[in-house]
């Protein structure tokens, strides 16, 4: 469990409110008039179409990219007041894997915010940074440049750094993206793991199929909040269609989007 819960520093739980939250790119908004809350350790999917603001949501919420209009509220505080309580793992195309660092030494930024200023990192942050390298299964690879590794490994190392911060909110960004088989099912152990420790997660992900079957809440977006709630809930087929249009439709093993309902296809709704 994050630190902040044994020591008894924070006594609100780690609830995500974003109220009205608007985003905007050179005065167009990206993301308009968001609402919604995520409980103290829920599991949440986020989908939605490309460019339909799931990298942005995920800034938003970390202060990366300003609010034009609304509120996020961590432990019932705006953002600024915490001490790194929310971990972001990007995208692997926005982090530049040429430059020269070892993996250890990445997963050892996830301490920084746990250091006083120009404080070096103490014994303790080392061990940190062994045991999450461990849990991930690249202890072999600490003295590794991150530019020699694979998409599967590199993925695993941004994991390792998220757990070394010890948030108590966790944000991932298509980590399912061009990954391998065990590299996914190493990620998803991982969310089961944070499940058991009460920390939120939230991810996103274009595989509706996957947000169903493992995720106990799912938000859909196109630009706005379309729906948010279990699966069943969400993934129905007038609000598959409002997030997605005619790329999307039903399959007897759950939702496909594609460019049109192939006609041999039942396309009628289907429960997660």
């Amino acid at each position: 469990m994050p630190e902040a819960f044994r020591t008894g520093a924070i006594q609100e739980p780690a609830r995500l409110e974003v109220e009205h939250a608007s985003v905007a790119y050179n005065g167009t908004e990206v993301l308009q008039d968001i609402t919604f809350q995520v409980p103290h350790g829920a599991r949440v999917a986020v989908v939605g179409p490309n460019g339909a603001g799931k990298s942005t949501l995920f800034k938003a919420l970390v202060g990366l990219l300003p609010l034009r209009h609304g509120h996020v509220l961590i432990h019932g505080l705006p953002l600024g007041h915490h001490r790194d309580c929310v971990a972001y793992v990007p995208q692997r195309e926005e982090v530049d894997w040429q430059f020269p660092v070892s993996v250890a030494d990445v997963v050892l930024m996830g301490r920084y915010g746990h250091l006083g200023w120009l404080q070096r990192p103490r014994p303790m942050d080392y061990a940190v940074v062994r045991r999450c390298l461990g849990q991930m299964g690249i202890a072999d690879l600490a003295q590794r440049t991150i530019g020699e590794l694979s998409g599967g490994q590199q993925q695993r190392v941004f994991l390792a750094r998220a757990l070394a911060q010890e948030p108590h909110i966790l944000l991932m960004d298509e980590p399912f993206a061009g990954i391998d088989a065990p590299t996914q099912e190493a990620t998803l152990q991982l969310l089961d793991q944070l499940e058991a420790q009460r920390v939120t997660v939230m991810v996103s992900m274009h595989d509706l199929n996957l947000a169903a079957q493992r995720f106990e809440w799912v938000l859909l977006l196109n630009r706005g909040l379309v729906a948010y709630g279990s699966a069943a809930e969400v993934f129905t087929p007038e609000t598959i269609r409002v997030a997605f249009g005619d790329q999307a439709f039903f399959l007897p093993g759950g939702v496909a989007i594609g460019h049109a309902c192939p006609p041999e296809a039942s396309c009628k709704e289907v429960q997660p």
